[in-house]
Parts: C-alpha cells; structure tokens; sequence
C-alpha cells in the first residue's frame, strides 16, 4: 500500500482531492481545532498539506499559513483552491516535514493531517526516528507557548475510534506517553452525491474492501474516525 499512496499523491492530486472534499460533512474538524487553540491571529506553519484540505480551513481566520508538503502536484491543487478564495496571508513550497525552509520560532500553530502517519508503512524500521525528527522541527519553528496539532486515522467505515494497525496503534500511543501528547476523537464521515462515487472514491484510495463494504451498506455516508493529539510547549 506504500507504493500507492506515493503513486496518488504524485499523480493523482484531483481525484485525491474529490475524495476529501466529502469528508467531515458536519464541520467538526474545524470545531474541534477552535478548541483546542483558538485561530485568530494566529501564524501557522503546516506539515504534510496536501492538497489544502486544512490549509483551506484555517486560512481565513488565521493571521499566516505557510504550507508544505513534499509533492508539488497536490500542492498545485492546494494553490489553485487557495488563490480562488482570494486571500493574500498564504504561501505553499515543497518541502519534507523533516526540515522546512521557515526560521526558528516564527509560528503560533504547527499543525499535520493524515501525513506523519504514513512514517509506519514508508519507514518500518525506524519510524520513531523519522517521525522524531518532524516533532523537533514542529518544536523549532514555534514561538514559546506554541501548539502542536497532529491529524490522524482512527479509521474509515468504523463509527467508533480504533487504530486501522497495530503499526498506528503503537505510534498514537507512543505520542502520548513518549511525548506528553493530549488526544481525543472525532467522527469526520463522509458525504458523497451518490451511491457511484462513494464505492469509485473510496476504491482509488481505500481499495476493494473498504469499497466493497460501501456499496454492501450502501454508505453514501461513509462514517470515519479522526484521533486529533495535541501539546503546547
């Protein structure tokens, strides 16, 4: 499955993105972001933003958003999504969530979504230590008091939370007892036009079961779970 979240974040940004606009229908990711550090005013540096699905949220209301991610072609999307709400607080560069081109202790928020988790399949070996290394950089790029926010699965056709591996299993945990990590859940389901597009969306991305299930249930709301962990250093 490696191979093909690499093969879609390199090649296809727009389906990619058709899937993601239908996520989180009842708003709650923003909800939930508002209270665990309120946005206005804030500078914000954002690891992994792919094609602007926070980048997008948060932009209106924060102060600045510096956002990468390590493919251009999702961030095209992610400019073009941006440059047509006409906001001018806003910048995107390709960059690795191990070292971004921002100085020391200039942001407010740094906050990924659904992007340090793939450290467990792409890094199998040595996940601890890649994904150490984007905590530090999350660390060196805010200011005193800053807040740290990380987005990840706790699974999709599940209404209730639950690490999809045990590989994100022991990543979640180690956050919160090896790095002081706060946590929570949310459901963010899916909302599609149609019973078609919800089996086609979810098997580009989810593959053939997950589609099966969608089309046997007949989810055109698909339901999700987000785990959203936090600290302020």
């Amino acid at each position: 499955m490696t191979d093909h979240f690499q093969n879609i974040y390199a090649n296809h940004a727009d389906r990619y993105e058709a899937l993601v606009a239908r996520e989180d229908y009842h708003g709650r990711i923003l909800a939930t972001l508002q209270s665990i550090r309120p946005l206005a005013g804030l500078d914000v540096v954002e690891f992994g933003a792919g094609t602007g699905r926070l980048t997008c949220l948060l932009a209106p209301l924060v102060k600045s958003i510096h956002a990468y991610d390590g493919s251009a072609h999702m961030l095209a999307v992610a400019a073009a999504k941006l440059q047509a709400m006409h906001l001018a607080n806003w910048q995107t560069a390709i960059a690795d969530n191990r070292s971004l081109p921002v100085d020391d202790s200039c942001a407010d928020l740094a906050i990924e979504g659904w992007s340090f988790g793939h450290a467990i399949g792409w890094y199998p070996d040595r996940w601890r230590e890649e994904t150490g290394a984007a905590l530090a950089e999350m660390r060196r790029v805010l200011r005193s008091g800053g807040t740290m926010i990380l987005m990840e699965t706790m699974g999709t056709g599940r209404e209730t939370p639950q690490p999809p591996n045990e590989g994100l299993a022991e990543l979640y945990a180690w956050l919160e007892n090896e790095h002081g990590f706060s946590g929570t859940s949310i459901r963010t389901d899916y909302r599609f036009e149609s019973l078609d597009e919800a089996e086609r969306l979810t098997r580009f991305f989810f593959g053939d079961e997950l589609a099966e299930q969608v089309v046997q249930n007949n989810w055109v709301i698909l339901p999700e779970c987000t785990g959203v962990w936090w600290k302020t250093i």
